[in-house]
């Protein structure tokens, strides 16, 4: 029985080491500070809307590409917010070096595509949560997909984004930052 048991708790360990191996990080934020820059630049938040750095590691076996979202999930009465999409990102992607969600993508790796957001416009839009309304929470995620084209239509809304690089995904990483005003 306790060779049994042995060998369940080796394969959960391994297990585990392996699921959270994939991660993304920013260089550019530490929760709740974030550089002016970085910030939406409409609705008096005095940004620039210059996407932050990011960084990956560890993805699963079998990657051929990635789809990033980041999402307010605390904006419209917990309806949520889009301020990021892209997708087709190539597989030798280890980041994206800060402003490359600028509009146009000409800083995106070749082959990656912006969506539109909340907005309106395709490209990253910095965090702008409305005065007095608390600290928002920014949820990066990362999808790493076993397709090196994401099967979306032509101008896709962010949800169909999300929907379907999640269920291509060989594996997901986030990392949540917040920020208020």
């Amino acid at each position: 029985m306790s060779l049994r048991l042995g060998f369940i708790t080796l394969a959960l360990a391994a297990f585990a080491t392996q699921a959270q191996a994939f991660e993304i990080s920013s260089p550019s934020v530490s929760d709740g500070k974030w550089d002016a820059k970085h910030l939406g630049d409409k609705a008096g938040c005095g940004g620039k809307s210059v996407s932050i750095a990011l960084a990956w590691k560890d993805p699963p076996a079998g990657t051929k590409s990635y789809a990033l979202t980041m999402f307010d999930t605390d904006a419209n009465g917990g309806k949520g917010f889009w301020h990021w999409l892209a997708w087709n990102i190539p597989a030798s992607a280890k980041g994206l070096s800060e402003g490359a969600g600028a509009q146009g993508g000409k800083r995106m790796p070749r082959g990656s595509v912006l969506g539109k957001g909340g907005v309106g416009r395709a490209g990253y839009f910095g965090p702008c949560p409305p005065p007095g309304s608390g600290e928002h929470h920014y949820v990066f995620t990362l999808y790493a997909l076993g397709e090196k084209t994401l099967r979306i239509p032509d101008n896709p809304l962010p949800d169909m984004v999300s929907v379907a690089a999640k269920s291509s995904a060989l594996g997901e990483a986030s990392v949540t930052y917040t920020y208020g005003r």
